[in-house]
């Protein structure tokens, strides 16, 4: 069966051809990481219902958690009003979304003018990266 990618369309990609992603837990609602993607990286994500991201350091398609094992399996996509961002809700293998070893990419806060680490590291990121 061939999946119809009409949807890729009506989206408002940037001057690069992306879109901002946010994934979030959708259980939680917790806001766990944002990236990017291609019309190539959506409609793979969409297919295989995994997210699946483009690597703008990288300059190539980057399935989450393909070293680290920390998928993302998606159970919904929405898409904001003005169509220009994308929201996954996702169940997060592993509890670790963040390459820094935590569970989200937000894990600082500003306090007084200051950042401060307020969530803990998980799992040493040399013992998920080799």
């Amino acid at each position: 069966m061939s999946l119809n990618n009409d949807f890729l369309d009506e989206l408002r990609w940037n001057s690069d051809g992306l879109i901002p992603v946010i994934a979030q837990d959708h259980q939680s609602k917790d806001v766990l990481m944002v990236a990017w993607m291609n019309r190539e990286a959506l409609a793979l994500s969409v297919a295989e219902n995994r997210a699946v991201y483009w690597s703008r350091s990288r300059q190539k398609l980057w399935r989450k958690g393909e070293e680290s094992g920390h998928v993302q399996h998606i159970h919904e996509i929405r898409l904001d009003c003005d169509e220009d961002v994308l929201i996954l809700q996702i169940e997060q293998v592993g509890g670790i979304a963040c390459h820094t070893g935590r569970r989200s990419c937000f894990y600082r806060k500003l306090v007084d003018g200051e950042w401060q680490t307020v969530d803990a590291v998980i799992k040493d990121p040399s013992d998920i990266y080799q």
